[in-house]
């Protein structure tokens, strides 16, 4: 196994550990868990730097390292939702965007396309994981709702811009 997908292994497990964190709520668990959610994260960026740079992409990366993101952003914002620092209905949000584009990015690979990650998913991803660390922290409650907000707004453009540059494949149904 590459080090590449040995990172995205590594951010798959920690997510585990960044729950038990969490529930154990130990004094400081919080920011404990704030840190392994960060190096969880630059896992993702050293990751895909590496195996761009060294030409290292796998299968195993393609499906892992998306789905490590989903899950480690899905972690850390149910845990918002538990504590009632995020509705319920924003995390909603989060999850359909994400079963909507992983469902496109299935039917074009069916039709012989990839769906690359596009700039709105970027900002989406950059975005999400900046709020989702702020959150952590102890802010007023006016700035979490601005970063609930933001959350809310960059998936939903990110989600539309997806479907709008790609409708000929649901056309072609």
């Amino acid at each position: 196994m590459n080090l590449p997908n040995k990172l995205t292994l590594l951010r798959i497990i920690l997510i585990p550990v960044f729950m038990v964190v969490l529930y154990w709520g130990f004094p400081g668990s919080t920011y404990v868990a704030l840190a392994i959610f960060i190096i969880a994260s630059l896992t993702d960026l050293l990751d895909g730097k590496i195996a761009r740079a060294r030409g290292l992409v796998t299968d195993f990366g393609k499906f892992a390292d998306p789905l490590a993101d989903k899950m480690l952003v899905t972690a850390a914002m149910l845990w918002f939702v538990e504590i009632g620092q995020m509705p319920a209905w924003a995390l909603l949000i989060v999850v359909c965007r994400e079963f909507a584009v992983s469902g496109l990015r299935m039917i074009a690979s069916d039709k012989g396309r990839v769906i690359a990650a596009g700039w709105s998913g970027k900002v989406k991803t950059a975005t999400t994981m900046v709020c989702v660390v702020l959150m952590f922290l102890p802010i007023p409650p006016v700035l979490t709702a601005v970063c609930v907000g933001a959350i809310v707004v960059t998936t939903l453009w990110s989600g539309v811009e997806y479907f709008v540059k790609n409708r000929d494949i649901i056309q072609s149904f």
